[in-house]
């Protein structure tokens, strides 16, 4: 009888285990399912900011000549009609960088100088102060870096990742000039 007991008391845990480890899989597939792979690159269909879900709008290979620099991923609560409906969202959004190649600060910041100097919105001084900001926070990054720029409503434009030692800049005048160059160099929508 003690025996039946005991292999009583195994099939309940084998049954348990599983279920448990169904449930697991399940969850592994769907979340290796929900994800958008460019160029060797993962990025997860949503992401949450603010306890909003915002899903991905827009992912794209930036290369130069024939060298992968970078999947970019923008990530938006809302599917914006046009460029414009886009940046002009109040709530949070996020672009992301996941570099295919190491690039040195100097290169990285160079290119981000002359990014953000071409939107016409960036040229007052407030708004070249804070790109300088922006510039400053960056470092060099290696193969599998990222670059976060995250638009937060109650905090301003929030600078992260491998790619930056961290910059917050306040308010939303300047994350919309960031937004507006960036989408007017790497259009996503039909031209506005």
């Amino acid at each position: 009888m003690l025996h039946n007991r005991e292999d009583a008391k195994v099939m309940k845990a084998r049954r348990g285990w599983g279920v448990g480890g169904l449930l697991l899989a399940v969850l592994l597939v769907a979340g290796s399912a929900q994800a958008k792979v460019m160029a060797g690159v993962r990025l997860p269909d949503a992401i949450s900011l603010q306890g909003r879900e915002l899903p991905l709008e827009h992912v794209d290979l930036k290369k130069k000549l024939f060298f992968e620099i970078y999947v970019w991923g923008l990530y938006l609560e809302q599917k914006p009609a046009s460029t414009k409906e886009a940046i002009d969202f109040q709530g949070p959004k996020q672009l992301q960088l996941h570099f295919r190649r190491n690039i040195n600060r100097d290169q990285l910041a160079q290119a981000f100088r002359n990014f953000l100097s071409s939107s016409p919105a960036g040229r007052s001084p407030e708004m070249r102060r804070y790109s300088e900001q922006l510039v400053q926070s960056l470092r060099a990054v290696r193969k599998g870096d990222s670059l976060l720029i995250t638009y937060l409503p109650s905090k301003g434009l929030l600078i992260s990742g491998e790619g930056s030692r961290g910059a917050l800049i306040p308010g939303k005048d300047f994350a919309d000039a960031l937004f507006a160059a960036w989408l007017t160099e790497n259009p996503i929508y039909d031209r506005d």
